[in-house]
């Protein structure tokens, strides 16, 4: 009779936390940048984004209302103007975003399945992202609905500055999990965003995308062009092996 082996249960890692933009969902292309140009011509501005030009501000500036703001700098407005049309700008955009691009977001390949196998194992969820918290949480009902409600927080801009701080999002997600940074892996698709998370000793696995491909990511533990190719114990394998 031959031996029969079964699967390796997880023994190490207790939480996924993700990224969103660029890792769960092509938001950027196409989500953000068309939502930007749309508030753009509502606001009365005479130009628009190409997908080219704004892959170089996703890399140099975080966030819309930011890239508009030195946007118009270069076009010589005023500093009373530009917080004149980012005030109108921001929640024009992002309501413009989460009604009409985000229902019809193109998950990327083998989020869903590791979402399941995280289930599977009784690992646990969260979110980290650069993003409104606001906009997540209509992501997460509108396209991950079956796994919206083991999402245990989502931590975003309403609760502060995900990258370049010490890693102060991903400390304060440790602190609410009560879990230490060698049970957790972060999801990611940027080398800002692993940083980030690297900041806080947490191990991670990025999976970049058109517009991070390219990026110095020698510090993340894996890095792939898709999860998709990875079962949650690779990533326990890959990541956690200290």
């Amino acid at each position: 009779m031959g031996l029969i082996l079964n699967h390796p249960k997880m023994k190490k890692l207790k939480a996924l936390i993700f990224d969103v933009d660029g890792t769960m969902v092509d938001s950027e292309r196409y989500g953000h940048l068309p939502a930007c140009n749309d508030a753009i011509k509502q606001i009365g501005l005479d130009f628009q984004w190409d997908w080219k030009y704004f892959k170089t501000l996703i890399r140099d500036i975080p966030g819309s209302v930011n890239r508009l703001k030195s946007e118009l700098q270069k076009r010589d407005y005023s500093n009373k103007n530009i917080q004149e049309l980012v005030s109108i700008f921001e929640p024009l955009k992002k309501k413009i975003y989460i009604e009409k691009y985000l229902p019809n977001l193109q998950i990327r390949n083998g989020i869903k399945s590791i979402l399941k196998q995280v289930l599977e194992n009784n690992v646990r969820l969260a979110i980290i992202s650069t993003s409104y918290e606001s906009q997540i949480q209509a992501l997460l009902k509108a396209q991950f609905a079956e796994y919206e409600p083991h999402f245990e927080f989502v931590l975003g801009k309403e609760t502060g500055k995900k990258t370049y701080n010490n890693g102060y999002l991903h400390k304060k997600g440790l602190e609410l999990m009560k879990l230490n940074a060698d049970e957790v892996i972060m999801i990611e698709d940027s080398s800002e965003g692993a940083q980030a998370a690297i900041d806080a000793n947490i191990a991670t696995a990025v999976f970049y995308n058109d517009y991070t491909f390219g990026e110095s990511f020698n510090f993340a533990s894996l890095v792939a062009p898709s999860i998709e190719n990875f079962s949650i114990n690779d990533l326990e394998d890959i990541c956690l092996t200290r």
